[in-house]
């Protein structure tokens, strides 16, 4: 048992890092949508609260469509596997779609609104299985680290989206119709990166049967019954885990949509370097995903995680404290500390999220594990509803710091939940 707890993930790196190319999607296009999508809102709409309400449209489909489409992919069987199928259909049409919300935004606002409800019918359907893949194929044990280097994937795609496409969005084309316009140029050339992953995902990435876990194929079960389990355990592990979660994404997904305009509005950059501020996350998510899973793996998933969500308080509280604290200072000096604590931020924020999915992994078997997937999809989603109105609605009624504190809390009650969780280890 011990010799197996230690056994190295060397064997699986050419793997995992193919399968990240999935997650490295998601990376280059999320933090483009988060930055840009509610500076294209708030050109046709004047309160934060509603554009936040606005932001949260396509996470109520994503409820629904990524457990469903998750759970679709572990009863699939197909001569590709039981997640590409969906991988190859899908994200063609999520890269189409991307492309063109800033072309959407040129012409009127339910022209936006429909073309990026129709951008995250595919992203979210396909979320799932992406992420499903790699369980299937890497050992429980070693999925902390793997999920480390699929983090780090997302990071470098992060970092690719914010630092250096972001900065196209100050170039002026000329679109037919609108005449030389900015804001534009980042998504249609993310859309060519993400279809470029598909290609090379599909040519060197081969599903097994379950053999990479080691683990055999049992019974399906219906859906539902499956769920039920989930809820239904006398050890509520997994549900204090997706409470947790749920918590720690209310913080995140509340900051994340506001971060942009914060700094356009309360530091004065321009709206390119904007994107820098999530780039700082991007970059720590890249730099420190691997050496947080290894961290995890000696010293537990649990207490990592916990560690990690006091620390993102302390960075959150500092954060709020930053517009006073540097009121003095020039903006150069005020931009870059802001970005420090952003970037302290990142660290702890993929030590949590590295950490976390490996630990509802650990609770499923081969079978399940699109449905523990999209369970924590589930979640993390219902956050993403429910976070951008109530912290725009913060940001309404006490100002752009409040957002900080709306943050913290979350963060702390998130901290006493995982304190209830007793399984999920490497070596359970």
């Amino acid at each position: 048992m011990q010799k197996e707890k230690k056994k190295s993930l060397s064997g699986y790196y050419a793997t995992t890092f193919l399968i990240g190319l999935g997650f490295f999607t998601m990376g280059l296009m999320d933090p483009l949508y988060d930055n840009y999508v509610p500076m294209f809102l708030s050109n046709y709409i004047s309160s934060s609260a509603l554009v936040g309400a606005v932001m949260t449209l396509d996470n109520i489909l994503a409820v629904f469509l990524i457990p469903v489409f998750s759970a679709l992919s572990d009863r699939t069987e197909t001569r590709i596997g039981r997640r590409m199928p969906y991988i190859i259909t899908l994200l063609p049409l999520t890269a189409v779609f991307f492309a063109l919300v800033p072309f959407a935004a040129l012409e009127s606002l339910v022209f936006l609104i429909v073309t990026v409800f129709l951008l995250n019918i595919f992203k979210q359907a396909v979320r799932g299985p992406v992420v499903a893949l790699m369980p299937d194929m890497v050992p429980a044990d070693l999925r902390s680290e793997a999920n480390g280097v699929i983090n780090t994937m997302g990071g470098l795609a992060t970092i690719l989206g914010t630092v250096v496409l972001a900065r196209l969005m100050d170039v002026v084309i000329n679109v037919p119709g609108a005449g030389p316009v900015d804001k534009v140029l980042a998504f249609p050339v993310a859309s060519v990166f993400v279809i470029l992953a598909v290609v090379l995902l599909f040519i060197f990435v081969k599903e097994g049967k379950g053999q990479g876990s080691g683990e055999k194929k049992e019974k399906s079960e219906p859906v539902l019954k499956s769920l039920r389990a989930i809820f239904g355990e006398g050890d509520k592990s997994a549900l204090f885990i997706l409470l947790s979660l749920l918590c720690w994404f209310i913080a995140y997904q509340g900051i994340l949509p506001f971060i942009g305009i914060y700094t356009v509005t309360e530091l004065g950059t321009s709206a390119g370097t904007a994107a820098l501020s999530s780039g700082m996350v991007g970059i720590a998510y890249a730099v420190f995903a691997v050496p947080s899973g290894r961290f995890a793996h000696k010293h537990g998933r649990k207490k990592t995680i916990r560690m990690a969500l006091i620390a993102i308080v302390v960075v959150l509280l500092l954060v709020f404290l930053h517009g006073t604290m540097t009121k003095g200072l020039s903006p150069a000096l005020r931009l870059a500390s802001f970005w420090m604590l952003l970037f302290l931020f990142g660290i702890f924020w993929v030590t949590v999220v590295t950490n976390s999915f490996p630990m509802l992994w650990q609770m499923a078997d081969y079978n399940t594990m699109g449905i523990y997937t999209g369970a924590y999809y589930f979640f993390s989603q219902m956050a993403s509803i429910v976070a951008p109105p109530l912290a725009g609605g913060s940001i309404d009624l006490f100002g752009y710091p409040a957002l900080f504190i709306f943050g913290l809390i979350f963060m702390l009650i998130a901290f006493f939940l995982m304190g209830k969780v007793t399984r999920g280890e490497a070596e359970d």
